[in-house]
């Protein structure tokens, strides 16, 4: 029988924040989304102040009078070096492992030689939690979808102490799947839950034991295989290699609207570098730059334009400046005076390997490596984010994002590395 884990970071944002802010604990916390909108993460405390997921921050703002709320802006340099800490850990201990998300990561526990699995993994938990300062929390179980639902009950029971094996006893998983409404089983989206809730599917254990016909009519397939994973049928293997991603999107709404080319172009110059850079590391090239950009759809009180464009490369490139070039030639196609444009962005699609690359009598030779690329690669890497950049776009101009309530970048910025003193 095959066994799953998966480590789930709790509160995952809030939790990297207190990692280097102490004083954060106990506090009710809320992690703010570009622009500071609204509400991304929230702690157990703001949660428990009926702060609700994406409450926007001008709802809330009251709260950090009355009720002590501390909001801070999102800091996604901190949070995904400290997700790369905690899946480095993680894949350490354990034969294989499947990082499902910034803050989670499925593990092949199977055939682990411990004599007790469930301290083993509260060791693990505490080592994690002592090396990077995240709480985590891990379920176990024969199928990932019963190690979701156990990962579930461990984080929200006080006896599991973090772990929850249900791959132990058959009367733990009654009790776990009657204990799950079915709208939190995994891969059971909102459509679902509706129909199983008209038929009277209410929890886990209720499609757990719901006829195979009527799945097989009503959810097809995909269905029928989370159910056949509630049973303790593995359906879903341990995916260590990652499948190559489809389209590389890099988008921004703008921290206040603009109706200047010149800010436009400037934010897409950056965004379409950005974009190129993610595909020099996934080792992938793309066919075809598309660009967007749109104005303000909340504010019905001024005129409204939405646009795209697409250009296809003459072959498929992750060169910055052939993708830059694409990005504004599709900004020239799309753009349209007089409006106030709220976001814009890039994305790159038919993305493929380069040695996938279709070949025929007529197409230009493959790509070589770009020695400007490489350079301006290992620059990044070394200086971080921004060190070499296209164009001459202002620090302070109006398109970039407001973030007045980031903390420092501890882990990725030397001037941000917090310093320990000795008296």
């Amino acid at each position: 029988m095959a066994l799953f884990g998966i480590a789930d970071c709790n509160n995952f944002y809030v939790s990297c924040e207190r990692s280097f802010q102490p004083r954060l604990e106990g506090r009710p916390v809320v992690v703010l989304s570009n622009n500071d909108g609204c509400a991304i993460a929230r702690s157990s405390e703001a949660k428990a102040l009926g702060v609700s997921m994406g409450a926007p921050w001008f709802k809330i703002r009251h709260l950090t009078e009355t009720e002590g709320l501390v909001a801070v802006s999102s800091n996604y340099a901190l949070y995904g070096d400290l997700s790369m800490r905690v899946m480095s850990i993680l894949a350490d201990q354990v034969p294989a492992t499947e990082v499902y998300s910034i803050d989670e990561c499925f593990l092949d526990l199977d055939n682990l030689a411990v004599p007790d699995l469930t301290e083993w993994l509260r060791g693990l938990r505490s080592r994690v939690r002592q090396w990077t300062g995240i709480p985590i929390s891990i379920g176990v179980g024969p199928t990932k979808t019963l190690a979701k639902i156990a990962n579930h009950l461990a984080k929200t029971s006080p006896k599991a102490g973090g772990v929850l094996d249900l791959s132990r006893r058959a009367d733990w998983r009654e009790i776990a799947l009657k204990r799950t409404p079915v709208s939190d089983v995994w891969g059971i989206g909102w459509q679902w839950t509706g129909l199983c809730v008209m038929n009277g599917i209410r929890t886990a254990w209720d499609l757990h034991q719901a006829d195979d016909g009527w799945v097989r009519a009503k959810m097809g397939t995909v269905g029928m295989r989370t159910v056949m994973e509630l049973r303790g049928v593995a359906v879903h293997g341990l995916e260590a290699e990652a499948a190559d991603r489809q389209s590389c999107c890099v988008s921004r709404s703008f921290g206040e609207a603009t109706a200047e080319y010149g800010h436009v172009r400037d934010a897409l110059v950056e965004y379409a570098a950005a974009a190129a850079g993610k595909l020099r590391r996934d080792g992938l090239l793309a066919g075809i730059v598309q660009v967007f950009a749109m104005t303000d759809r909340f504010r019905r009180d001024l005129p409204q334009y939405s646009g795209s464009a697409s250009v296809t490369l003459s072959s498929p490139s992750a060169s910055s400046r052939e993708i830059i070039a694409a990005a504004l030639k599709g900004l020239d196609r799309l753009w349209k005076e007089k409006f106030a444009y709220r976001k814009a962005g890039v994305i790159l699609l038919d993305l493929v390997r380069p040695e996938n690359v279709p070949r025929d009598l007529f197409s230009p030779p493959p790509e070589k490596p770009d020695s400007l690329m490489s350079a301006l690669d290992r620059i990044e890497s070394r200086f971080g984010r921004g060190g070499v950049r296209f164009g001459l776009a202002r620090p302070d101009a109006p398109w970039r994002m407001r973030q007045a309530m980031r903390s420092p970048c501890w882990t990725t910025r030397w001037e941000d590395v917090p310093t320990a003193r000795l008296e």
